[in-house]
């Protein structure tokens, strides 16, 4: 059970983790010249992206609905490189590079729907896998190459670059252990070297980008400050969710915490960027598919309850989030607003549960991205109007 509830992590928690690094052997690279190397790459028949179902059932209070249709913008201004969490099953230490189920259903709810506004780049890489997750966890680690993760997307990004770019804006997007490679990306390929000048903006979700305490630039990005409104181009998002009625203890050092003096994690939030609260337009698995991480399936929606039919469920004025900073932790506060007597329910899903007891330090990581899809896609579409018109 636990390796089923464990599916979208991890980001922070691979800093702490015991592991074994692997052996020193020459492992092959990869040739992201082959679109089977890709989960998502445009114009491919059997694209991951191109091939999802992104429909969605709007849920009123009042218990109304309509359908929402997804339409993808094959004309897209400006690119998206995704980097996904945690997922694999595979044995070992690394994942192998094949399409699996598990990648396949973290891209659909997580990455798909931004090709409405942009087009969708996600390699396939040989990620630290649950397996060495749990078996660090237990206190029997397997050998783990985490350089061979990072080799990996940096490679992604070089062929993509080479072959696919030609100057066109992109927005970079990780969630967990995909925000932990991509933040050494940006800091080690990107941040303060000429190619900085295509990036639209850094989305970092699920993890702890540290900034000098009051400041948004400096600490892990040098020249890359964090954003405070959705035309502002080269800047960064980093958020963690948690309930706001149940924030992170305050010795949880996974996410929005500090990694040192002087330092503390980022928050952005999404809804409002120049601060303060705004509503989430959030795109919630509905259950009509199998859940991705927590094993707690989503509904009943309504009451009474009456069928959903798309994969994903929208839930407009049940939900709002601000940035709160309670000294220990900076982290995006997720507000239930419920509707006496409404006849749509007044409750979301997105714990980690293990044995019936919801994880306080992990808050809502499964759902970091499902909650603030809708802002996020905004925001992206504003920056390629920026770009385009810059």
């Amino acid at each position: 059970m636990l390796m089923r509830l464990l599916v979208v992590f991890v980001g922070a928690v691979l800093l702490n983790c015991p592991v074994i690094a692997a052996e020193d052997v020459t492992v092959a690279k990869n040739d992201y010249a082959d679109p089977a190397s890709w989960l998502c790459r445009p114009g491919r028949p059997a694209d991951v992206c191109g091939r999802s179902n992104q429909d969605t059932t709007v849920l009123r209070a009042d218990g109304s609905t309509r359908l929402e249709r997804f339409h993808a913008d094959p004309n897209a201004p400006i690119d998206c490189f995704y980097v996904y969490p945690t997922v694999s099953l595979d044995p070992g230490g690394n994942a192998s590079m094949n399409v699996e189920e598990q990648e396949i259903r973290v891209v659909n709810q997580q990455f798909a729907r931004f090709a409405a506004v942009c087009r969708p780049y996600a390699p396939l890489y040989r990620q630290v896998t649950l397996t060495a997750l749990r078996a660090g966890l237990s206190g029997h680690p397997v050998n783990t190459d985490r350089a061979l993760a990072y080799n990996d997307v940096k490679d992604a990004w070089d062929d993509y670059l080479a072959r696919d770019n030609n100057g066109r804006g992109v927005v970079l997007i990780g969630h967990s252990q995909g925000s932990l490679v991509l933040a050494k990306l940006v800091s080690n390929e990107i941040d303060g070297k000429p190619i900085q000048s295509r990036i639209l903006s850094v989305i970092l979700a699920g993890y702890r980008l540290q900034v000098p305490v009051g400041k948004d630039v400096g600490g892990d990005f040098k020249s890359i400050p964090l954003c405070h409104s959705a035309g502002q181009l080269g800047c960064a998002i980093n958020f963690a969710s948690f309930r706001a009625d149940s924030p992170p203890p305050a010795d949880a050092r996974l996410f929005g915490a500090s990694t040192g003096p002087g330092l503390q994690a980022a928050c952005v939030n999404p809804t409002a960027l120049g601060g303060g609260s705004g509503p989430l337009h959030a795109y919630l698995g509905s259950g009509t598919e199998p859940v991705i991480a927590d094993g707690v399936q989503p509904g009943p929606w309504t009451h009474p309850p009456k069928p959903i039919s798309t994969p994903f469920v929208a839930v407009p004025g049940l939900l709002s989030a601000e940035c709160r900073n309670d000294g220990s932790h900076n982290y995006l506060a997720i507000t239930i607003h419920p509707t006496t007597g409404g006849a749509r329910t007044n409750t979301i899903t997105g714990d980690v549960v293990i044995d019936g007891k919801p994880l306080k330090a992990w808050g809502l990581h499964l759902i970091d991205l499902n909650l603030t899809m809708g802002n996020l896609l905004g925001i992206v579409r504003e920056e390629g109007r920026a770009y385009v018109a810059r």
